[in-house]
């Protein structure tokens, strides 16, 4: 049954009444949302299954409200978690939306792994898409969040191909010594499909496994922006809290045999640490998959 952890009015781009929906098909070691994401094998309490309707009513009345007009939300934003999990049930709720007002604006916030029909059925209904690009490389995808970076790169490029006009912006998080070397095959790969296309850097805050792990500086987050206009890109920018304090908590030897690239091997050294020992990593072919220890993971440290 799908299940909202939460609901509430978020300032974020675009500005929205945020639906955030328990559980995702990824675990990424460095989660930001993991009480949420990693649901419900860690036991964190969630608001529960809502009604449609009564979801639709809700939201439709706080982007109706005085505290909306003040920070400019102006739509319906489904994130989590992952949304696309729990996809009928998100088409029902927008349905039950535009029965109340047929103009009510969707924006859809994804880290874009599922399937070409998936899509397709989720661009029927977004106005606008927010878009999360972990790595390039899938080795280094796979030792971040124990999935294939294929069907998330596929998809990127459908929606800057043809479907431009819904594209809020892609978001890349930068993890300083994990995937600072992802920085420009990526913006490559975008600046290739069109280089109008509008790029995020996210500044990677300590957080989940990788609760020690330093945060990215500023000079990370300006040289990102840096590479994006070298490849090309004209619309680039970064947010987010820089230079939160950490240490490396990775071995420089510890599966350096299982990967080839430094950061898929340090990334796999943290997963490893967290409980995860099948490597290279993978989740789909794991056999501890539905006993995932990184799924229980508390980090003592949220920053």
């Amino acid at each position: 049954m799908p299940v909202v952890a939460s609901a509430h009015l978020h300032a974020a781009a675009p500005p929205s009444y945020t639906v955030f929906t328990a559980g995702c098909n990824f675990k990424c070691l460095q989660c930001q949302s993991w009480t949420t994401s990693q649901y419900p094998d860690n036991g964190y309490a969630q608001r529960g299954y809502e009604d449609p309707k009564t979801l639709a009513e809700e939201c439709v009345q706080a982007l109706d409200s005085f505290p909306a007009k003040l920070i400019g939300a102006d739509r319906i934003s489904f994130s989590g978690g992952e949304p696309t999990i729990h996809l009928p049930y998100v088409e029902k709720v927008v349905e039950e939306s535009r029965k109340i007002d047929p103009d009510t604006k969707i924006n859809f916030d994804t880290n874009g792994y599922m399937s070409e029909k998936s899509l397709e059925r989720v661009l029927s209904f977004s106005t606008s898409i927010t878009y999360d690009l972990k790595a390039y490389h899938e080795e280094v995808h796979l030792a971040l969040t124990g999935a294939s970076s294929k069907p998330v790169l596929r998809n990127a490029e459908v929606i800057g191909r043809y479907a431009r006009d819904k594209l809020w912006e892609y978001r890349i998080v930068v993890i300083p010594e994990l995937t600072e070397d992802e920085v420009r095959p990526l913006t490559e790969f975008i600046a290739a499909i069109d280089p109008s296309l509008p790029v995020c850097f996210l500044a990677f805050r300590p957080n989940f496994v990788l609760e020690d792990h330093p945060g990215a500086k500023t000079k990370h987050m300006q040289r990102c922006v840096r590479i994006a206009r070298d490849a090309g890109l004209k619309s680039v920018y970064w947010t987010g809290h820089p230079n939160i304090p950490g240490k490396r908590a990775y071995s420089e030897t510890e599966l350096r045999d299982q990967y080839v690239l430094q950061g898929a091997q340090r990334a796999g050294s943290y997963a490893l640490s967290a409980g995860c020992h099948t490597h290279p990593r993978g989740c789909a072919t794991c056999r501890s998959n539905q006993a995932c220890q990184i799924k229980t993971y508390r980090p003592s440290r949220v920053t």
